[in-house]
């Protein structure tokens, strides 16, 4: 599966049956009773001056009617699923992501369809909460999302930085910046969380959710992470002696698989989508950990189990509005 066999083999029949086969391999599911291949397609009648819409089933078991997409991100969507499918490779096929304009140029839906389809995708790459913690040898760090200050901001700093006797009033570095923090298990997945505060009562429970005790954790040299981590085994490599690797026993010490996920994040976020919101900060890490997760497979893989992911999810466009608070 390429964006050029999709433009060409995927009209909007073809594209409602791909899904279909997705999302029913096993035969039609209804989802108002669960009954499996108990559906029957509707038409219409021949001379009846009452159409069907394509693509609708109805159940035997509990009398009612569905299409491929009830129960789905694309739900209610008037873009047509040829135009999804689409999206869907360009999301998952460009290493660091594709912004809404640039859908709505490609593609030619308004800005604001595009802007909610990448939005409801990013809903969809989110992992299950209660999937399997990280084992084995698992990096962890955190990092900095945020612009420059600026010229106004920077002469505040550097009055506060004359006031003697008063160090806790001049603003922190990153106070202006998100925190978000990241576990790869080496060789396997990673997960990326948005938190408030980077500290060791703020990142203790999340470790002991996403890690195993029996698991090797590796940081950098600060001190926060120490009291998260403890009881697992802890190494460290200090970035200020210029050490960013080292062996012990045949192991080596080092963060680099975290420190590249996040080369990845940060290049996707300056040179794509250049301003994200905090309120949606934790949608894009899940399209970039879903990325990551998924990169030992192929382009049209990858759409595929983006699409599996799919079902059972539901975002309206008032959960996106400004109103609504991270």
């Amino acid at each position: 599966m390429n964006l050029k066999s999709i433009a060409k083999n995927f009209s909007e029949p073809e594209a409602r049956e791909f899904f279909e086969k997705q999302f029913w391999p096993d035969g039609t599911v209804c989802p108002h009773c669960g009954l499996v291949g108990e559906a029957y397609r509707l038409k219409a009648k021949e001379g009846s001056k009452s159409p069907v819409r394509p693509g609708v089933w109805k159940c035997k078991g509990c009398r009612k009617q569905f299409t491929v997409t009830k129960g789905t991100i694309f739900e209610d969507s008037h873009i047509p699923l040829n135009v999804w499918l689409m999206t869907i490779h360009l999301l998952c096929s460009s290493k660091k992501g594709v912004s809404a304009h640039q859908i709505h140029r490609m593609l030619g839906v308004a800005y604001k369809s595009a802007w909610f389809m990448v939005h409801r995708l990013r809903y969809a790459a989110t992992q299950d909460p209660f999937a399997a913690q990280l084992a084995g040898i698992v990096e962890v760090d955190e990092a900095y999302i945020g612009g420059k200050r600026t010229s106004k901001h920077r002469k505040l700093l550097a009055q506060s930085a004359k006031v003697e006797g008063c160090p806790q009033d001049r603003p922190s570095p990153v106070d202006n910046k998100q925190a978000i923090v990241s576990m790869v298990q080496r060789g396997g997945d990673v997960r990326s969380l948005h938190v408030q505060r980077v500290t060791a009562a703020t990142l203790k429970p999340i470790l002991n959710w996403n890690i195993e005790y029996g698991a090797r954790v590796m940081t950098d040299a600060g001190t926060v992470l120490h009291g998260a981590i403890h009881p697992r085994k802890h190494d460290q490599v200090n970035h200020s002696e210029n050490e960013y690797g080292r062996y012990e026993n045949g192991v080596c010490i080092t963060t680099n698989s975290v420190e590249g996920f996040f080369s990845l994040f940060k290049r996707g976020l300056n040179g794509v989508y250049h301003h994200v919101s905090a309120r949606h900060l934790h949608r894009y890490l899940s399209e970039f950990d879903f990325r990551y997760n998924a990169r030992k497979i192929t382009d049209g893989e990858r759409s595929c189990r983006l699409i599996g992911r799919a079902s059972g999810k539901r975002l309206m466009f008032k959960e996106l509005s400004p109103k609504t608070t991270f």
